[in-house]
């Protein structure tokens, strides 16, 4: 199959590598591209626990100096995912991959009182802080990346879509579903994309490209092992 591969980089190179070994080709076109947040200040005090929510945020505290003074605190990742891209010297316990996981796991291991610092990107697709409040758990952000949608579709990727080249298409997160829905209208391209199987993580990501009347499968889990097996038979 031809897959059209919407995810930020580094990620959508490694995941149209995956799709070439698999006997598939892909065209990597981006959605977003991912910036550190360099001026981003930690807030005062000293939190109890971490919270990362996605393998942006993670890689964005690796490369942080402040790092060094909070790796010995307990750190709570969303998913295995997060939790392997967790920096160098952490001991991650990763919760089922999905905001509500994480949030019953953080109440079963966090006592009333904790304060907990969130990292993360300036639009988060897990609001910790309301679902943790009648908790008792104090939750403060180190927003430390943000995520710029693509201004145009590539001509590549215009020319794949007019040639009816693209079988399906990846997506990974609601705000690369809706950048490419918004930017195949302005490329005059959303008929051509309507006529391809958008393969999403969750319903949530689905939704962007549903209201566009474009064709949706979801996946069984909120992981890649999950979208893969959608191309199977």
């Amino acid at each position: 199959m031809r897959v059209l591969v919407t995810r930020p980089q580094p990620d959508a190179d490694a995941t149209a590598a995956r799709l070439v070994a698999a006997g598939h080709e892909a065209l990597v076109e981006p959605m977003l591209a991912i910036e550190p947040i360099r001026e981003a200040r930690l807030p005062e005090g000293r939190p109890d626990a971490l919270a990362l929510t996605s393998v942006n945020g993670a890689r964005a505290l690796g490369a942080r100096a402040e790092w060094a003074g909070l790796k010995h605190l307990p750190l709570f990742t969303v998913g295995w995912r997060t939790a392997q891209a967790a920096p160098e010297g952490a001991e991650p316990q990763a919760a089922g991959g999905d905001g509500a996981a994480l949030v019953a796991l953080l109440r079963a291991r966090l006592p009333r009182g904790a304060r907990l610092l969130h990292v993360c990107g300036e639009d988060r697709a897990v609001d910790l802080g309301p679902a943790l409040a009648g908790d008792g758990i104090a939750v403060e952000l180190f927003t430390l990346y943000r995520a710029v949608p693509a201004s145009a579709l590539s001509g590549a990727a215009i020319a794949a879509a007019r040639r009816g080249q693209i079988d399906a298409a990846f997506h990974f997160s609601p705000r690369t579903a809706a950048t490419l829905v918004t930017r195949a209208a302005e490329a005059g391209i959303s008929r051509e994309l309507g006529g391809v199987t958008h393969l999403c993580f969750s319903p949530k990501v689905a939704a962007p490209l549903a209201a566009a009347g474009w064709p949706v499968r979801i996946a069984a889990a909120p992981n890649e092992n999950a979208l893969f097996a959608l191309l199977s038979p």
